[in-house]
């Protein structure tokens, strides 16, 4: 049985992903930050035998170290947990403490995760390393402004990715920067484009079907290369 990671998937994108992933035969590992907004996925766990739930802040890495030691091998891990920060913030207005914590979570603590969990991916045969990201990081799409602490955040994610991918590339990884739409989450709002089961079939396609070679790109959940 294939076995993948799952950070943040308490509600939203990571709900939907562990949830495609276990209609798929995967045994999943998934983590939440508290248990008070992990009802839906702690309640899955009853009746789900291949979900197995962790209590974690990505941030805290030496949890996250504890954690890595106590799993099985990995497969595919998956870079799900995100924050959005102070929205409403335009130029002259940084939140410079937020800032610091939007890119501690959305840019440090994925690299940190993939540190952690390296030997467990080392010996599988797929070897896949999937990161959140999203579209407002690439700097050609950037064509509004503002933004600055979230953009900021994924254009560096996406940096580590790149960086990660020409790392583990002969030791056969295929690391990916994946876009998951506008999707209507608490991050996204009502107003967007696509529900949670949408955009997590998406990226499941994707991250099933990518190939070493592919490793290194940005993507979109419908499966269009994204410019940096």
């Amino acid at each position: 049985m294939k076995t993948v990671f799952v950070t943040g998937a308490n509600r939203g994108i990571g709900l939907a992903l562990a949830k495609k992933f276990l209609e798929a035969g995967y045994q999943v590992h998934a983590t939440y930050r508290s248990a008070s907004s992990a009802h839906e996925l702690l309640s899955l766990e009853v009746s789900e035998s291949n979900l197995i739930t962790h209590a974690l802040d990505v941030t805290n890495y030496e949890a996250t170290q504890r954690l890595a030691s106590q799993l099985p091998k990995l497969d595919v891990v998956i870079n799900n947990a995100g924050y959005y920060g102070p929205k409403g913030y335009g130029l002259g207005n940084t939140d410079v403490d937020e800032w610091r914590k939007v890119l501690e979570v959305n840019t440090i603590a994925p690299l940190k995760l993939i540190e952690a969990l390296h030997p467990k991916l080392v010996d599988s045969k797929i070897k896949k390393i999937a990161c959140l990201s999203s579209k407002v990081g690439s700097m050609t799409e950037n064509t509004s402004g503002g933004g600055y602490i979230y953009r900021s955040s994924k254009a560096a994610l996406n940096s580590v990715v790149k960086s990660l991918s020409n790392d583990l590339s002969s030791q056969g990884f295929t690391v990916l920067a994946l876009h998951p739409g506008w999707v209507q989450t608490e991050m996204g709002g009502p107003n967007a484009l696509i529900s949670t089961t949408e955009s997590a079939n998406g990226l499941f396609q994707v991250i099933e079907h990518a190939a070493i070679e592919d490793s290194g790109r940005f993507i979109n959940y419908s499966g269009e290369t994204l410019p940096w």
